[in-house]
């Protein structure tokens, strides 16, 4: 059957092409894929090209599909797996998939598997290791979005702590303490503060720092202090972009430093301030990474060995965070539509990679069977003379705090058509 979708040929060539899906085979499954979020994660994968860990040498004769934040509904399912799924069903998955060993996985490995397209298919080894996933939920963002959620999550259980004189690890955040969330105020930063505030192993304190003033009080609207102080956590937004002693307030503040620290963008100077500002036997968690392979910053040392602070990295949640991610979903406790900023169609997903850390805002939503230009939420309003939907859909999300919610993706979904 014919495709369409965005993919990789070499780095920063990204084409949007028609092409032949192969029949598939008793082992896999073909899915209809209506959503996928872009993760900075597939930018770095669209500049490197082959430099890219998880891509293949021969991705110009065989091009990786990109997206890997995706939902959608199950079309055809090979004899193998008929007795799990079936057509209709409603999907989304894990895309770390660590196979045999490998780092492979949709969105930068495979030539027909991945969420930027209209239709893949998912090959055997994702049901094999239990990383397809059915979704009952109403909305398909909320889908595509539990795998940047369960990327936070994960990051909050791979934390640790020790007792003086007790090397045994105790694993999460340090419930009730105080946690510091760095260049926090864009969409990771603001997912991972939603399951903070709202996760059964609460911090008393967490403090999101940012250099955007824009982005931190947009933060502060979606997140009011008082709300946080209902729940007994002391909120705090603050901008060092002026600080002369960003570390010595933020220290100040904490009463001696952090139990836990993420640093959310990979910046020396951000690192270097991570470790500064680390409490006894505190925890800095490198959430962002790199692409450059040789990158490095200081850190304290003395600390490390008078004070116990450590200094751990996490890329991608499990299944396990996913499937925490759906049902807080699902049960209202945590809303991922905060990291929502853009949406756009599959026509739009190209350009929007490879120019994402120039666009403002949070997450680009891509929805693959439409044709839309990639636009901000905000815009909305602005363009319903152009457009009378536009004008629907700024009522729609004006009535839910301007936030993305299921009716405007109903509604989306309604009112536009792919292009030819």
């Amino acid at each position: 059957m014919k495709a369409k979708a965005v993919r990789l040929h070499g780095a920063s060539d990204l084409r949007l092409e028609e092409f032949e899906l192969p029949a598939i085979k008793d082992d896999e499954i073909l899915v209809k894929v209506i959503s996928d979020s872009i993760c900075m994660s597939t930018y770095k994968c669209a500049i490197l090209g082959t430099a890219h860990k998880r891509v293949h040498e021969d991705v110009a004769q065989h091009p990786a599909i990109m997206g890997h934040e995706f939902a959608g509904v199950i079309v055809e399912v090979g004899e193998k797996h008929k007795e799990q799924f079936r057509p209709g069903m409603k999907f989304t998955l894990q895309p770390a998939l660590n196979y045999k060993g490998t780092m492979w996985s949709p969105g930068y490995s495979y030539e027909f598997f991945g969420g930027d397209s209209t239709y893949c298919i998912i090959p055997a080894e994702v049901m094999e290791l239990g990383c397809l996933l059915e979704y009952k939920g109403r909305a398909y963002y909320e889908a595509s979005l539990a795998e940047p959620m369960s990327c936070s999550i994960g990051a909050f259980h791979a934390c640790y702590h020790t007792k003086m004189g007790v090397y045994q690890h105790e694993m999460g955040i340090r419930e009730g303490g105080k946690m510091a969330i760095l260049a926090g105020a864009g969409p990771m930063g603001l997912g991972a503060l939603t399951y903070a505030l709202h996760c059964d192993r609460r911090p008393g304190m967490v403090v999101v720092t940012d250099i955007n003033q824009e982005r931190l009080l947009r933060a502060e609207d979606l997140f009011p202090v008082e709300e946080a102080k209902k729940d007994g956590i002391e909120l705090h937004f603050i901008n060092t972009s002026q600080m002369e002693d960003a570390a010595g307030y933020l220290k100040e503040l904490s009463e001696g430093g952090f139990d836990d620290v993420f640093c959310f963008t990979p910046v020396e100077a951000l690192v270097e301030l991570s470790s500064d500002i680390l409490g006894r036997d505190g925890c800095l968690n490198f959430f962002a990474g790199p692409t450059d392979s040789h990158f490095s910053s200081r850190i304290n040392f003395y600390d490390v060995h008078y004070n116990s602070t450590h200094v751990m990295g996490t890329t991608g949640g499990n299944t396990d965070d996913m499937l925490e991610s759906l049902r807080l979903t699902e049960l209202g406790k945590i809303n991922p539509a905060v990291m929502v900023t853009h949406v756009g169609g599959l026509d739009s997903c190209a350009e929007a990679t490879l120019n994402l850390p120039k666009l403002p805002g949070g997450k680009k939503l891509v929805y693959t069977q439409i044709s839309m230009p990639m636009t901000a939420i905000t815009d909305f309003r602005k363009l319903e003379e152009q457009d009378s939907r536009f004008g629907k859909l700024a009522d729609i999300v004006e009535a839910n705090r301007n936030l993305w919610c299921a009716e405007a993706e109903e509604y989306l979904l309604e009112n536009w058509q792919a292009e030819d």
